[in-house]
């Protein structure tokens, strides 16, 4: 809790304004008898604002269209990510001087001469790939079949390789319209190099520095010659369902559990730690509903301690938080649990985000594996006994069917909204039978308390002192007992304000 302004709510979906309890006729009166008492108090302009607001409800959001696809390929280390952010015009692929880091195929919203698509970023496509670069050209073709355009990069100071014509014929196979770019052409010397890619027979090989910005323009044009107004298969098809974000530390399985919820190898799986660098979007059917998951690159450590392409990863997982509704934090079971674990828990709350813990790789877990971890959680998650909990195997797929009602409970509680009349009548009762110590001769009042937000539920206080940090944690436990709130965290601001000098 802070003594910090709550902030007004202007939150996308519809908020639940139906009280867990009755709001009764004795309860409107309580309010009205509070609202009356405040006016010997001096209260500020923001005070006024939101006690006059009676909890304003956004819209829903409006689902888009499919946009139509493009997806950018090529073999590993010809600058895709870097032609990505080109297109992007921002820094949002990761990007480092070493071939691979790009792994799954990663969705973003572009915009060129007034035309909207989505971009696609893939991980390098190798002809002769093994191992986890074997999942990852698989990724690559999934992207070409479903883009309506395709961007083939190509290093034009290296020249056409063997994995290139392997590229070409693949391209040929899917049918889709190709544009041919000519990469690392950063001055006019280079634009012969670009010419000899006529060879390849996909037409006018368009030069272009990712790193410079230079010819993109011109290529974004030939692209949007062939660009269809909307997406023929409408794989990323934007809005609508609510976001999950799968997140925590690395090799716990998020990938896994993704793959295993779509029904396909949908990301890169391998057990080397930090496969996922990049969040990855796919539209899930689970439960009667769809819902967008998202996978995030592992949290190892804290950011500012990241070095290159891990440091960019785990700023955009952050954005990922950011952008999610509800995450579900993913915790090895068959392992002890680690300081990161909390550390990712604890983002997720400082987000303001609905919380859903998976104890994954259940299927592993002795009898007394069991015991140990049930007095780990006792001990290291002491902080959200309210987060609603599913074991789960992505293996096997043991107990998926659990995640969609945690996952509502923790998005009911994060919209929930408590009627102010009901509101002031619990803290009433509260404080008369647990009234707050006396301290120095003096005994602080709750005068008011009033809902300014959801998502997740943010209470204001208005007392007449001082509130100590104790008997707001008190408050807040009892505000839990009454109104549920399992799954998300709550926030609760006191504001201190002194009576009107006559």
């Amino acid at each position: 809790m802070t003594d910090e302004t709550a902030r007004p709510d202007t939150g996308g979906a519809t908020i639940s304004t139906a009280p867990r309890q009755g709001d009764g006729p004795d309860d409107a009166a309580v309010e009205r008898a509070l609202r009356a008492g405040l006016a010997e108090f001096d209260l500020a302009p923001e005070d006024e604002a939101l006690l006059s607001a009676d909890g304003v409800v956004g819209g829903d959001e409006t689902p888009q269209g499919p946009l139509p696809v493009v997806a950018v390929v090529g073999r590993p280390n010809v600058g895709k990510s870097s032609l990505v952010n080109r297109i992007l015009r921002r820094r949002e692929a990761v990007v480092e001087d070493v071939p691979g880091v790009t792994r799954d195929r990663v969705s973003y919203e572009g915009e060129w001469a007034g035309r909207r698509f989505t971009v696609v970023d893939t991980g390098g496509w190798e002809a002769d790939a093994t191992g986890i670069h074997l999942r990852v050209a698989e990724q690559a073709e999934i992207a070409i079949d479903l883009a309506d355009v395709v961007m083939f990069v190509v290093d034009a100071t290296v020249g056409a390789t063997d994995d290139d014509e392997a590229v070409v014929r693949l391209l040929r196979r899917a049918g889709k319209p190709v544009v041919l770019v000519a990469n690392k052409v950063d001055d006019q010397r280079g634009e012969a190099d670009a010419a000899v890619l006529w060879n390849l027979g996909l037409g006018q090989p368009w030069p272009v520095s990712a790193l410079h910005g230079r010819g993109s323009g011109d290529a974004l044009d030939a692209v949007l010659e062939v660009l269809p107004t909307v997406s023929a298969s409408g794989a990323y098809a934007q809005g609508g369902p609510r976001r999950v974000a799968l997140i925590g530390r690395p090799n716990v399985g998020k990938s896994s559990l993704l793959n295993r919820l779509a029904g396909e190898n949908r990301v890169v799986v391998d057990n080397v730690a930090g496969t996922t660098r990049d969040p990855v979007d796919e539209l899930i059917e689970l439960g009667g509903k769809t819902w967008r998951f998202v996978d995030t690159a592992g949290i190892r450590r804290r950011v500012h301690q990241s070095r290159g392409a891990d440091f960019y990863a785990s700023l955009r997982t952050q954005t990922a938080l950011e952008k999610a509704e509800v995450a579900v934090v993913l915790v090895d079971a068959s392992e002890p649990i680690a300081e990161q674990d909390v550390r990712v828990i604890q983002q997720v709350i400082d987000a303001g985000r609905a919380l859903v813990i998976a104890y994954n790789k259940w299927d592993t877990l002795d009898e007394e594996r069991r015991h140990f971890l049930e007095r780990e959680i006792e001990r290291d998650l002491v902080q959200v006994p309210w987060a609603p909990r599913a074991n789960v195997s992505a293996r096997t797929g043991r107990h998926m069917d659990r995640l969609v009602p945690a996952i509502e409970t923790a998005l009911e509680s994060w919209d929930t909204r408590v009627p102010t009349g009901r509101l002031n009548a619990f803290f009433g009762e509260i404080v008369a039978s647990h009234p707050h110590p006396v301290r120095g001769g003096k005994q602080p009042r709750i005068l008011f308390a009033t809902q300014a937000s959801t998502r997740p539920p943010r209470f204001v206080i208005f007392a007449s002192g001082f509130i100590e940090a104790g008997y707001r944690r008190f408050l807040e436990r009892r505000l839990r007992e009454q109104f549920g709130f399992e799954g998300t965290p709550i926030e609760v601001s006191v504001r201190v304000r002194e009576k009107r000098r006559r």
